[in-house]
């Protein structure tokens, strides 16, 4: 196995927080033998190579690249969204900032055929998601740079500190996510929520499946985001 196929196999896994034995649990491998593929001195067998596809919801075409998904850049897409004026009190429910993420990342693939972040999303009951969502806004309450509130039932984001860094993302991103924000802005977390239902690519999926980028060209233009 090539060097490139071992990194990418360990950011998956430490992306997603698994450790090493719960990696070589479900490929009933003993560590040190999963470790040996990390380290690029053992290859995978087919059936090992889907086991790993489906545990870190990749598709086989991205496994088969290798491309990494750009986990710092998607965190600085929810600072770039919650920098937008959501409402008067500049927070926005968790449930809907999920939903502005995936409609950048596939509205970008739309018009440039790539992702802004490479995220996999899943097809989730509320919406397509990726998992890593949840550990991002973890990280950045931690670090001090979103604050969560709690109120009734919803879960409400705001900005922590102002101005946050966004090096990662270039101006045309951002005014694509500017536009998003702006339809969006004043509409009900559970309309984005049947909007994005709607949309061909989670339709043509299954549940929790990996939705496939690719099927947001077949999307109607005027119903992308």
């Amino acid at each position: 196995m090539t060097n490139k196929y071992a990194k990418f196999i360990k950011a998956l896994r430490t992306e997603r927080g698994f450790s090493q034995s719960f990696v070589a649990d479900k490929l009933n491998l003993s560590r040190p033998s999963y470790a040996s593929i990390e380290s690029g001195n053992r290859g995978l067998t087919l059936e090992e190579a889907e086991k790993l596809k489906d545990l870190f919801g990749v598709s086989i075409e991205e496994f088969a690249k290798a491309t990494l998904p750009k986990y710092e850049k998607y965190k600085q897409m929810i600072l770039a969204y919650l920098q937008s004026p959501f409402s008067t009190d500049g927070k926005v429910p968790k449930t809907k900032l999920a939903k502005l993420l995936y409609l950048a990342d596939f509205a970008w693939y739309y018009s440039k055929l790539e992702s802004m972040s490479g995220m996999q999303y899943l097809r989730r009951t509320y919406g397509p998601v990726p998992d890593p969502y949840f550990r991002a806004l973890a990280e950045l309450e931690e670090e001090g740079k979103i604050t969560v509130d709690y109120k009734g039932d919803a879960i409400l984001i705001g900005a922590g500190a102002k101005h946050q860094k966004l090096d990662l993302i270039s101006e045309g991103e951002l005014g694509l996510m500017k536009k998003i924000s702006t339809k969006w802005k004043d509409k009900r977390t559970q309309e984005i929520v049947d909007f994005t239902h709607e949309q061909l690519p989670y339709k043509l999926c299954s549940p929790d499946e990996t939705i496939p980028y690719e099927l947001i060209i077949q999307q109607d233009p005027d119903y992308v985001y």
